[in-house]
């Protein structure tokens, strides 16, 4: 069973439904027995940095989330759920993330072309760069969903995947059973189902 972390940020039910369709037991939880109990964990993720990362804290599921991973537990971040598996983020201000993960976030605004806009938003291209399970599915250009202003950097110890955005920007990261994925798979069609897939099955 993949318990999906309810903090009250995050496309939750939309995630649920998506893992369902592929045939995945996944429950809406804030839980703590129910995080414990579950095969996997998924972390949902909407909005600010910070504001996520303060009602993650309410109750110690950040925490609980850190300690279950340690223990080996898979682990998949999705948008911020990603952003939060790093060591800082700089949203307005420089903030602690779980510190799952080498690495921080950063804003496009100054470092990707004026041309484009911010954020970005709309389907783009996946430039494969290691294997992992959770891409079990997934080829090289494949299109995902993406709505994001800010991105990982410093993380290329787990680098799976990034897209073009005026420069390559970070779109998917892993080491050992942790994964994050910048772009939405319940909003990125066959592709996006396809990765839940393979994250039930790993």
């Amino acid at each position: 069973m993949i318990a999906i972390v309810d903090y009250g940020v995050g496309n939750l039910f939309s995630l649920c439904s998506s893992l369902e369709a592929v045939g995945a037991e996944a429950v809406v939880t804030s839980d703590p027995d129910v995080i414990r109990n579950a095969d996997k964990i998924l972390l949902p993720g909407v909005g600010a940095f910070s504001d996520a990362r303060r009602k993650l804290s309410q109750g110690g599921l950040d925490k609980l989330i850190i300690e279950e991973a340690r223990k080996g537990k898979k682990l998949l971040g999705i948008c911020l759920g990603m952003q939060m598996l790093f060591e800082y983020s700089y949203e307005y201000g420089k903030h602690e993330g779980l510190g799952l993960l080498s690495g921080s976030v950063v804003g496009m605004e100054g470092t990707i072309p004026e041309s484009l806009k911010i954020p970005e938003i709309g389907w783009n291209a996946l430039k494969i760069k290691a294997e992992h399970p959770l891409f079990k599915y997934t080829h090289e250009g494949d299109f995902v969903y993406f709505v994001h202003s800010y991105y990982a950097v410093g993380c290329e110890d787990s680098l799976l995947a990034t897209t073009e955005y005026g420069k390559e920007i970070t779109a998917a990261v892993a080491k050992g059973n942790i994964c994050g994925a910048q772009f939405h798979p319940e909003k990125s069609g066959e592709v996006g189902l396809k990765m839940l897939r393979a994250f039930a099955e790993w």
